[in-house]
């Protein structure tokens, strides 16, 4: 009989599943459930009942499975209604979309009475969820308008207010942080805005660092100087784009320096220009240890929005802070390298180099990322 017990304990024991249910891993609801024999009850691995004893335990795939096995729900954690994490990310995602749908910014109290919460409670959840408080969301999506108003025909006044501004002042009060620029020049693509450049050689081939008067806004890879030169002005048409000079030079150094040693760390401004969406994306990057990978679903999950694993790999793809926002840690499910917008092979010299300084601590680009334009 002890030996029938010490095996079924080092059976336990022996499962990886096991590790989350002693630490109460939420990441790990819904991939599977345990159960306890000598209550009869099967639980959420994030369940906050005791610990059962090992031998005691048995793992189930999916809420059929357990209940087939003979076990009931346990009616603390209700493993049969949807988690915590799956409520919380429905009634952000609707949230959402009533922002979306606003035209002036719902009030945090008004946001927390449609979501049930109290506002502390859903400041915190929406934060988690998205990466961006509720306020940030509505600034991010009010950019999104202002920006799609200024690329059609009619003023640029028409495309303020339509955007939700009280006031045109108010708007160009903050134009420089919504849009990286005047919006008569953001309309122009980009004209009388200047960006500062140079082409430098690193072991990953040649690198092309960028900026604008508000920081760091392109570092791109590639086999061929001119072709990133010419990518540089595509993305901005009709800007100024002057050779940097030895100041320059310097800050260049830097951006090298860490693409060759990540434990250095990088603390320079950042001017990061994207949706709201790829904001989000890009935030779930920056939280990626270094020397550590996700995959497209695990950063999909995290922003909340498990069905846009696509858009995830499409948000990569648009990145154009090469390293910085490292795109570079995303892989598949199975754990292999897909493609990557500067080469797979760039991508596995970049982890394979993060992994031998994953002992060093990284700065991270967050600070930039928060204060960057999003367009």
């Amino acid at each position: 009989m002890a030996t029938k017990t010490e095996a079924l304990a080092a059976a336990t024991l022996g499962d990886p599943r096991w590790a989350a249910v002693v630490g109460r891993d939420g990441a790990a609801d819904g991939r599977f459930f345990y159960s306890v024999r000598t209550t009869g009850v099967f639980c959420r691995p994030s369940c906050g009942a005791r610990t059962p004893r090992p031998e005691n335990v048995g793992f189930h795939s999916t809420v059929t499975a357990a209940e087939q096995a003979g076990f009931r729900a346990c009616r603390r954690c209700k493993p049969g209604e949807p988690s915590l994490a799956v409520k919380h990310a429905d009634r952000v995602a609707e949230l959402c979309r009533f922002i979306q749908a606003s035209e002036q910014m719902p009030s945090l109290e008004e946001l927390a009475e449609r979501a049930g919460l109290s506002p502390y409670h859903l400041h915190r959840v929406f934060k988690a969820v998205t990466g961006l408080t509720p306020k940030g969301y509505a600034a991010a999506q009010r950019a999104e308008r202002i920006r799609t108003g200024l690329t059609k025909r009619g003023s640029v006044t028409e495309a303020i207010y339509d955007a939700g501004f009280n006031s045109s002042g108010r708007f160009y009060e903050t134009s420089s942080q919504v849009l990286g620029m005047t919006p008569t020049n953001f309309r122009a693509g980009g004209a009388n805005t200047e960006i500062r450049f140079a082409i430098a050689e690193c072991s990953l081939g040649p690198i092309l660092v960028a900026t604008s008067d508000r920081g760091v806004c392109a570092i791109l890879m590639g086999d061929d100087p001119d072709a990133l030169a010419k990518d540089l002005q595509d993305r901005f048409p009709q800007a100024t784009l002057v050779g940097g000079d030895a100041k320059f030079e310097q800050l260049v150094a830097k951006v090298v320096g860490f693409v060759e040693a990540p434990g250095v760390g990088l603390d320079l401004p950042l001017d990061v220009r994207g949706t709201a969406f790829q904001q989000r994306v890009w935030q779930a990057l920056c939280e990626i240890p270094a020397g550590k990978t996700a995959s497209y679903t695990d950063i999909a999950e995290r922003i909340g929005s498990p069905k846009s694993v696509r858009a995830v790999a499409q948000a990569c793809g648009a990145n154009a802070l090469a390293v910085v926002i490292p795109c570079h840690r995303v892989v598949r499910n199975d754990g292999a390298l897909s493609g990557y917008r500067w080469g797979v092979e760039r991508k596995r010299a970049l982890l394979d180099r993060e992994a031998e300084h994953a002992t060093s601590p990284v700065e991270s680009p967050r600070r930039g990322l928060a204060r960057g334009a999003q367009r």
